[in-house]
């Protein structure tokens, strides 16, 4: 397991979930759409995940951080399952889910 290190900043999130985003498409010769962003939809209506995809990213994007900054989260948790607006909606909203839970360790 690597060294903890400091923790990511929001830039850096959101390229680890963009990314994490066009893997898991790829994994499914899904295309990405061009303008992938922070108001890029994850869940519900238009989004470009369906249910395992989105499971598929969230796994993705645990294990990145556990590699890359020694975190170890669970993302879909009771916590998140409650919340009223899903922070799984869009790639925004996850990440600042992701820092929320970074602050709280």
């Amino acid at each position: 397991m690597a060294a903890a290190q400091e923790r990511p900043s929001r830039a850096h999130l959101i390229e680890l979930v963009t990314e994490g985003l066009r893997s898991v498409l790829a994994e499914r010769d899904e295309e990405a759409p061009p303008d992938v962003g922070e108001s890029t939809r994850l869940a519900g209506p238009d989004a470009v995940l369906n249910s395992l995809g989105l499971v598929s990213l969230i796994v993705e994007l645990e294990q990145t951080l556990e590699e890359q900054y020694g975190v170890c989260l669970t993302l879909a948790d009771e916590c998140a399952m409650s919340q009223r607006r899903s922070p799984f909606r869009t790639v925004g909203s996850l990440v600042e889910y992701v820092r929320h839970l970074l602050q709280e360790q």
